[in-house]
């Protein structure tokens, strides 16, 4: 018999987050039946979506959404040996139990010298996010100037690194100075501090005064309020987050989008990386190739010890991690 650490959503989230409102729980499992597999956590990740999420999917008392890098550790299922790792949608738990549907092996010909946290990050779903959001939403091409926010972070700074891959210039909007110089050091064209900039406006025109054709939208209010009008005719816009909204207690005001987008034409599509889970070997294997060969930088803010999940997920929505924020068990 397996005993279980879990942390339950105890209360739903008002404004930020804060720690009264995880709970960690014990749960016992039961023993395997045919079919089924005995997981353990390795690596859990704590992402923004989380805090949307649980409000719209999520009751009181269920256990926290989320993904982690696990390792099979009894197996009554022919397809998964002991002591394989997969990718699992299990939320933040230290064991489960799975039927096998919903695990995913990590891609084929992973490194061993490779960390296996890659998996929730550059060579995972945000990864993903990156490589289909740029190439079938912005829809990248050679000699483009792409802007990106919360470019330091889990999805941003794999975006910044696609786009110079695929002949683009790129700026990047960061909420530190170290999180800027981490830019420049992976090659961002241009990258600024958008805490510390006297205007936003003069700031993206200063980065590229001839504007931008591709705009990826991590953060969402005031930022896109600005970014939008330093478009391009004809530009296109990527939606995939609006951090700057998630923890706000009454709805933002605006912004009021539709004369810019009218006159200059403008694409602006939201989207979900579940969107091309037809494709997603295609991505993981582009993915891991770049990674291996160097083209793709990864950073990694990891923090030890299941006890400090809820932590883990404050600090990454204050912003206080490079890359991808994730847990050791």
């Amino acid at each position: 018999m397996v005993t279980a650490k879990v942390w339950v959503l105890k209360k739903h989230f008002e404004g930020f987050p804060k720690t009264s409102d995880f709970e960690l729980k014990q749960i016992e499992l039961p023993n395997l039946k045919d079919g089924e597999v005995l997981l353990e956590s390795v690596f859990l990740s704590v992402d923004p979506y989380m805090r949307p999420y649980s409000r719209r999917d999520m009751k009181e008392g269920d256990i926290m959404i989320g993904t982690q890098v696990a390792r099979i550790v009894e197996s009554k299922n022919p397809v998964f040996k002991e002591g394989v790792f997969v990718v699992a949608r299990g939320g933040w738990r230290t064991h489960f139990i799975s039927d096998g549907k919903d695990l995913q092996l990590l891609p084929s010909g992973w490194p061993e010298s490779l960390p296996k946290s890659l998996a929730l990050g550059t060579i995972g779903m945000p990864g993903l996010t990156a490589y289909f959001g740029l190439l079938k939403v912005c829809k990248i091409k050679p000699g483009d100037t792409v802007l990106v926010n919360a470019a330091a972070g889990a999805v941003g700074s794999v975006v910044g690194q696609l786009a110079k891959i695929g002949g683009c210039k790129v700026v990047g909007s960061a909420g530190s100075d170290d999180k800027v110089a981490y830019l420049k050091k992976i090659n961002f064209d241009e990258a600024f501090n958008y805490k510390t900039v006297q205007s936003l406006d003069e700031a993206l025109r200063k980065a590229s005064p001839d504007g931008y054709d591709c705009f990826f939208d991590n953060v969402g209010g005031e930022f896109a309020t600005a970014a939008i009008k330093q478009m391009k005719k004809y530009g296109r816009i990527a939606i995939c987050g609006a951090i700057s909204q998630y923890n706000e207690s009454l709805p933002q005001k605006g912004p009021y989008v539709q004369v810019p987008m009218l006159f200059k034409e403008l694409q602006m599509e939201g989207f979900i990386v579940t969107r091309w889970d037809s494709h997603r070997e295609e991505g993981l294997k582009a993915l891991l190739k770049w990674v291996v060969e160097g083209k793709v930088k990864y950073c990694e803010h990891v923090t030890e010890g299941f006890m400090n999940m809820p932590m883990a997920f404050i600090g990454m929505l204050k912003g206080e991690n490079i890359g991808k924020a994730v847990v050791k068990v």
